[in-house]
């Protein structure tokens, strides 16, 4: 990985959502235990059974979580972009890592070790009430998922990917999605296999509803692939 220039911690912590409202002084205890951590594409970040210490928030690059099933087959639990974090409740209930982590990118982490943590939990009730909210909306978007995957149909999922940062007032004209990993990588965070997800994306297209362009969707009408009907 390429060298990269220092960052001043304390100022990426403030823009957190977990560490934002803390003031200044909480911010630098955190930032003294904080430890930079760069990942090269395709190392781990740790492997399943890993002791389950610190949590990471991710600055650049991209990692995947993903567990193997007995039979070799990949399954993608979440994608970690820019500003998120993960690990957390692994890290309090001070079990083993449960899942993979995978740089798809150069990455550059955060780590944030338990025993710094901790104390300034002890500190702050506030920070562990932001906390919990945190947790609890990693654990609302996993249900969401769940439910997914088990009353949408492989269209409707495939859709609804598609449109997940589109806000209502884009709805109504053409833009552009980027697929930020490959289109096996979509699938298996979809629960779908790679020649499901790309027969789906193909069928949009064969109906006017998108272009594709390698990693780049073009979507030609949101408001009518919002509408179109799972089959």
């Amino acid at each position: 990985m390429q060298p990269t220039r220092k960052i001043d911690i304390p100022q990426f912590l403030s823009h957190i959502p977990l560490f934002q409202d803390i003031g200044e002084e909480a911010l630098a205890r955190l930032a003294e235990g904080v430890e930079m951590r760069r990942v090269e594409r395709g190392e781990y970040v740790f492997h399943v059974g890993d002791p389950c210490d610190s949590f990471y928030f991710l600055v650049l690059g991209q990692v995947r979580l993903f567990v193997i099933a007995p039979n070799g087959n990949e399954k993608v639990i979440e994608l970690i972009g820019p500003g998120m974090s993960f690990a957390e409740a692994l890290m309090f209930l001070g079990k083993p890592c449960l899942v993979n982590a995978q740089a798809l990118a150069d990455t550059l982490l955060l780590v944030i070790h338990r025993e710094e943590l901790s104390r300034e939990l002890e500190r702050d009730g506030h920070l562990a009430m932001r906390m919990l909210a945190g947790l609890s909306r990693r654990l609302h978007g996993l249900v969401h998922d769940v439910q997914a995957y088990a009353l949408q149909s492989g269209v409707q999922r495939v859709v609804g990917y598609l449109l997940r940062d589109i806000a209502d007032a884009e709805m109504s004209g053409p833009t552009i999605v980027t697929l930020p990993v490959s289109k096996a990588t979509v699938a298996s965070r979809l629960s779908l296999t790679p020649e499901y997800f790309s027969r789906v994306l193909h069928e949009l297209e064969a109906h006017g509803l998108i272009e594709i362009d390698k990693r780049d969707i073009h979507i030609l009408d949101a408001a009518a692939l919002a509408n179109y009907p799972a089959q």
